[in-house]
């Protein structure tokens, strides 16, 4: 039987970057999607995805208000020129 590797646990440090969150978080949705996680392993990837997307989360979120400083406290929407 193929050994599955071991999720990160849930109280792993997180990512230094929205894109290494995004590209983990991606990952483990696949793992979970695939079905072949035992159930043990299942929790803790669940676990982790969370954590994994509020970090993503509030990532996007501390952009936004950036941006909202920057456009004199209105998020204006945006077009492609």
């Amino acid at each position: 039987m193929p050994k599955v590797p071991s999720p990160q646990p849930a109280t792993s440090a997180l990512p230094t970057t929205y894109e290494a969150g995004l590209q983990e978080l991606e990952q483990l949705v696949a793992e979970l999607e695939s079905g072949q996680l035992p159930l043990d392993q299942l929790l803790v990837s669940y676990q982790r995805g969370a954590a994994l997307l509020s970090f993503c989360r509030d990532k996007l979120q501390a952009v936004e208000d950036q941006i909202k400083v920057l456009d004199a406290g209105s998020l204006k929407v945006w077009t492609a020129e």
